[in-house]
């Protein structure tokens, strides 16, 4: 099994040593840590046809992430967790440590023969040589653009450059190559859409053959076709719009918060992760990861 970091679990860990958090809130982070370590091993435990595994694991996202999002975060009698939502980033985490359990739990034996690696990682997105005629360097200077990908299936990647053909003197680098990268937003708007556009376009023009998905959870703006950009899908992980800016200013306060306990949780539980938006998802990396026989090929028609 690759070595899948616990982004979540670590946020989690820091937030109960966190000394600004509220006495009546360690209880319930506590409890968030046991149901943690629960869910990451159901996550792997998942079992049965591909189908069956694919609605477990959503299943098993679905009630942690309510958990988080409605009984830690927006019940809390303070203010502190709600109001640091975005410095704590406790849900949005998740997400990033889901989707590498997710993916090996589906494709496990790709995963290990193909010696991939799964999760948030640095990935290159550009390469240039920085050295001019008169530069001692032994390689041409060589410099590396890179991305942090919150979500990549990825190969350990070391570049070497030399002037000499023995490469007797050299310079190396070390960056990670991504065949797939993800960019997860809890909700999408046209400001992180057009950023986004860039990266993917980054991304393509170094590595052609990979992909490059947009996932998130509610969309917060008209949606534009991706057609006129590298990205090859955006999906909607909820295939819901996020709650208007006009309720959300209310969640602020824990005394506002009460009257909209009840729409708050109808809202999450009437739009849960959707088991087809992660299908789609696994599509993508099928066409990736798994490779297609001639007689396949001849079968269907087209390559």
């Amino acid at each position: 099994m690759p070595n899948i970091s616990s982004p979540h679990g670590d946020k989690l860990n820091a937030l109960l040593e966190n000394k600004k958090l509220p006495d009546v809130d360690k209880a319930n982070v506590q409890e968030a840590i046991e149901r943690y370590n629960l869910w990451r091993s159901s996550m792997l435990q998942a079992s049965g046809s591909e189908e069956n595994r694919i609605k477990a694991c959503i299943k098993a996202l679905n009630s942690y992430m309510n958990f988080i999002e409605y009984d830690l975060i927006f019940k809390s009698t303070e203010d502190f967790l709600y109001r640091q939502k975005g410095q704590l980033k406790l849900d949005n985490t998740v997400m990033e440590e889901f989707l590498p359990l997710f993916v090996f739990n589906i494709f496990s034996d790709k995963i290990e023969s193909q010696k991939l690696s799964l999760g948030p990682t640095t990935c290159i997105s550009g390469i240039r040589f920085d050295g001019s005629i008169s530069s001692s360097s032994s390689g041409g200077d060589i410099e590396l653009r890179q991305k942090d990908q919150d979500f990549a299936i990825s190969k350990k990647l070391f570049i070497k450059t030399s002037f000499e053909s023995n490469f007797s003197e050299y310079e190396q680098k070390e960056t990670n190559l991504a065949f797939l990268a993800c960019e997860c937003k809890t909700n999408l708007d046209k400001t992180m859409f057009q950023e986004a556009s860039a990266t993917a376009l980054d991304l393509k023009e170094t590595v052609p053959c990979s992909k490059y998905l947009l996932l998130c959870d509610w969309l917060d703006m008209t949606p534009i076709s991706t057609s006129t950009t590298a990205i090859d899908e955006i999906i909607i992980l909820r295939k819901a719009k996020r709650i208007s800016s006009s309720e959300r200013q209310n969640f602020s306060v824990y005394e506002m918060r009460k009257r909209y306990f009840d729409s708050y949780k109808e809202f999450l539980e009437s739009h849960p992760y959707q088991v087809s938006s992660f299908e789609r998802f696994i599509n993508h990396i099928k066409e990736i990861i798994i490779e297609n026989s001639e007689t396949e090929i001849l079968e269907r028609g087209y390559f």
